[in-house]
């Protein structure tokens, strides 16, 4: 310190110093001219923290999505406003947890036993239908269970699985503008379009499928009423006389009897119940249950260390030309005009 206030620096005795030993200098620059004082700038504005204007609610930030179902912020978790603990005390089910997430409301208990009852009937119907053998060939080409899972879902559409939202739609339009079974026959037939619901390969009034049969038992004895179901019914009745395995299948009777309980549970206003069904909700249930049987094929495949699947070639009808066709192309290529 003494060499530099020897050598002419501004030294404080002390650090505490150093505030009035600068105020001093200053102030002799000032008065020498060696410094001019100008204008005072004025601060830069800092931006507002968002955080903490957030926690004041000055800010709201513009949400990505949107989100009614489900909250995990919480000490708890919400399903629908419901807290995990109650649905557990309560012993609402599968049943109960899907009114709660998918429609934002709780069902009567009859409507989530019928909702369990269709995931328990449709959980898997062998592994020679199109999404279990699907899931069945994935697995056994080495692929995981989700990339076998998707593989069988992905065949669920109008020919397989998919026809429930259609049946739902189809029956359901007939009633609301008053045709008759016949009638309802007849417009499908002029329109050239499959009647979504009836018919079946293998089952007929003769060997009648018993998961139809239990499920409109169910409907008919707990429902308060089933007027769509019913009518897909009568025609069956039609439907039957020109053939016996064009019987209401189980699609067609998960499609009529959840429309009718949309309808008729007093929890759905009119809108809402035709809203879920334009929305697919009903090939939901169809595709919710069937991964349960789809998870199944897999894990059967890996526990009995299947192989890679090749399908046999008697099984396969080859019909190839017998003669080898030439491209259009092939003139130029020998020399021809």
């Amino acid at each position: 310190n003494a060499a530099l206030r020897a050598a002419g620096a501004v030294v404080p005795d002390s650090f505490n110093d150093l505030p009035e030993a600068i105020k001093v200098t200053y102030a002799k620059l000032l008065a020498a001219g060696t410094v001019v004082e100008g204008p005072e700038p004025e601060p830069p504005k800092m931006p507002m923290d968002y955080k903490w204007a957030s926690e004041l609610g000055l800010v709201r930030k513009p949400a990505a999505f949107v989100s009614t179902i489900c909250d995990d912020r919480g000490e708890e978790l919400l399903y629908a406003g419901m807290p995990i603990s109650r649905v557990f005390a309560e012993d609402i089910g599968i049943g109960g947890v899907l009114s709660l997430l998918w429609f934002k409301r709780r069902l009567p208990d009859y409507a989530c036993k019928f909702v369990e009852m269709v995931l328990m009937l449709t959980a898997d119907h062998g592994p020679a239908v199109a999404g279990a053998h699907n899931t069945i060939i994935t697995a056994r080409a080495g692929k995981d269970m989700v990339s076998s899972l998707v593989s069988g879902l992905l065949t669920i559409g109008p020919r397989f699985g998919g026809a429930v939202d259609g049946a739902a739609e189809t029956f359901s339009w007939a009633i609301d503008t008053g045709l008759s079974p016949q009638g309802l026959i007849d417009a499908k037939r002029k329109q050239g379009e499959l009647l979504m619901g009836i018919g079946h390969r293998i089952k007929s009034l003769e060997n009648p499928d018993q998961r139809v049969v239990i499920l409109k038992q169910y409907v008919m004895e707990h429902f308060p009423e089933c007027p769509v179901l019913k009518f897909a019914m009568e025609v069956e009745k039609v439907t039957t006389r020109k053939k016996s395995n064009l019987i209401l299948n189980v699609d067609g009777t998960i499609g009529c009897a959840f429309v009718d309980l949309l309808r008729g549970s007093g929890a759905f206003t009119r809108e809402e119940a035709d809203e879920y069904v334009k929305a697919g909700v009903l090939n939901g249930l169809f595709v919710l249950g069937r991964s349960i049987g789809f998870i199944g094929h897999y894990l059967d495949q890996k526990r009995l260390k299947q192989s890679l699947y090749r399908h046999p070639w008697d099984d396969i009808c080859y019909m190839l030309p017998q003669n080898t066709v030439e491209s259009v192309c092939e003139p130029e290529y020998k020399g021809g005009k």
